[in-house]
């Protein structure tokens, strides 16, 4: 958090930028009002890099395209409906917006467009007090009729109108609301919780993709557990991802010092840090490795089975769990390749448990590589994150153990290029050795010749020949 008049100096300098000065020039040229609003006020005050600049004023779309195609190289009205106008003005990208005085008739999920005239009462109908500030242009002068600066510097998040009614007008902003208490850091301001509370049914009049692309914005965050936990805390996640608040039910035989949910969001929290520390994944937050981390046990509660003498236990809960994140991604309009990926990390977030049991032969770790395939990488972090236990001792053994992995797995890399693992010949070679056409012979030969080259490693062609016409005479055509 900086200063309120080292964030006015922001602003000032942001003002005096050619872009901007030239913008606020010609609308006041013009005769019309011009205000920069919303994200850029908020995060000069905390300190953060000011990045997409929003603009908003009382002419209208076809003023506002009037006005900047003289001083703009290009220009896009996608959002015209709305009163949005972009365009690029000495190489910064900028959106124009018409004051808005919404109508909502309480059943449908979208608003009435209605332009409005005054700037202070746009700034009313904004979602959070927060997000309802403004720098008036060319004046330079902060107009906040929500006090939201007060609420930005005591750390407070407050819908800028009456919370029932901000949120039963737009129930997306409930969602949003737990986003910005991992985003901004904020807590939630008792009425807004209420509210979310008691409205939470609502969000079931949002589209699916809207919820995931919020959910996406929220794992996304630094450090997503506040607006999470504020999506259980408010019933929201019971309609959203059930499945999460479903992990409160089931306490973890292995992990007695917490129910499965705390280690869920905990798991989550290590992927973060490990995502980071890595940095192998690329830039940017890794969504697929975070959904997997988040979702990774929620197979447990439908497979938790008592054995006795306080012993739990939840056989298969990986499969289970994998199914069932794909049927939850699906319903929230995921894209195919996340929804394979994560499943496919999920159903696999077990597999190395099993190298501590013993040791594994240069066959298992091949198969470990090949089953994981392109989610290796990503594998390594869930697995890794997947150890939460407080006894250092354990935390230690399975730590020592993975890095062996790791170790074995690019030893035999270096070795047999394993990340293209392939059997010795190839599916035309099969053909012209066994005399087949295509069909399904061929896919046989194809795979005993993979187990193979798992198995034993690189042969040579000349060995894998010899091993397929044996395979072939003495197993299949005898």
């Amino acid at each position: 958090m900086t200063t309120v008049a080292a964030a006015l100096d922001r602003l000032s300098t942001t003002a005096e930028t050619r872009p901007v000065s030239r913008l606020a020039a010609a609308f006041a040229s013009a005769g019309f009002e011009l205000a920069l609003v919303g994200g850029p006020v908020r995060d000069a005050f905390l300190g953060r890099e000011l990045t997409d600049l929003d603009f908003t004023t009382d002419a209208r779309p076809d003023d506002i395209l009037r006005i900047i195609t003289p001083i703009s190289t290009a220009r896009w009205d996608i959002g015209r409906a709305f009163g949005t106008i972009g365009a690029k003005i000495d190489g910064e990208q900028v959106e124009i917006t018409t004051y808005r005085a919404d109508a909502y008739d309480g059943e449908t999920r979208k608003p009435e467009v209605v332009f409005g005239d005054s700037l202070e009462a746009d700034l009313g109908r904004r979602d959070f007090t927060v997000n309802a500030m403004a720098l008036r242009l060319p004046e330079r002068v902060l107009v906040d009729p929500t006090g939201g600066l007060d609420d930005l510097l005591a750390g407070r998040l407050r819908t800028a109108a009456a919370a029932e009614v901000s949120f039963a007008d737009d129930p997306l902003r409930m969602m949003r609301a737990a986003r910005f208490t991992s985003t901004l850091g904020f807590r939630l301001d008792p009425e807004a919780a209420e509210a979310m509370t008691a409205l939470a049914d609502r969000i079931g009049n949002i589209s699916a993709e809207r919820v995931r692309d919020e959910l996406v914005k929220l794992l996304s965050a630094d450090s997503p557990r506040a607006g999470l936990e504020t999506l259980v805390d408010s019933g929201i996640a019971d309609l959203v991802l059930p499945e999460l608040p479903g992990l409160k039910l089931t306490v973890d035989g292995e992990h007695r010092h917490k129910d499965v949910y705390e280690h869920s969001i905990t798991v989550l929290e290590q992927a973060i840090d490990l995502e980071r520390s890595r940095a192998s994944l690329g830039p940017g937050p890794d969504i697929v490795v975070r959904i997997a981390a988040l979702l990774h046990d929620i197979g447990k509660p439908s497979t938790r089975r008592f054995e006795g003498r306080g012993v739990v236990t939840f056989h298969h809960h990986d499969v289970v769990g994998a199914k069932m994140a794909r049927k939850r991604l699906r319903a929230l309009r995921f894209d195919n390749d996340t929804i394979a990926r994560v499943s496919l990390l999920i159903e696999l977030h077990q597999r190395f448990f099993g190298y501590t049991e013993g040791g594994w032969t240069d066959s298992a770790v091949r198969r470990y590589v090949r089953d994981a395939g392109e989610e290796l990488e990503r594998l390594h972090i869930l697995t890794r994150a997947d150890v939460t236990t407080r006894n250092r001792r354990k935390a230690d053994r399975l730590g020592f153990a993975y890095d062996d992995l790791e170790q074995r797995i690019a030893e035999l890399a270096e070795r047999e290029e394993m990340e293209a693992v392939r059997p010795d010949l190839t599916g035309e070679d099969i053909m012209r050795i066994l005399d087949l056409p295509p069909g399904p012979d061929v896919g046989r030969a194809y795979r005993f010749l993979l187990e193979l080259r798992l198995d034993e490693g690189p042969l040579g062609a000349e060995e894998a020949e010899k091993r397929l016409r044996h395979w072939w005479e003495t197993v299949v055509a005898g």
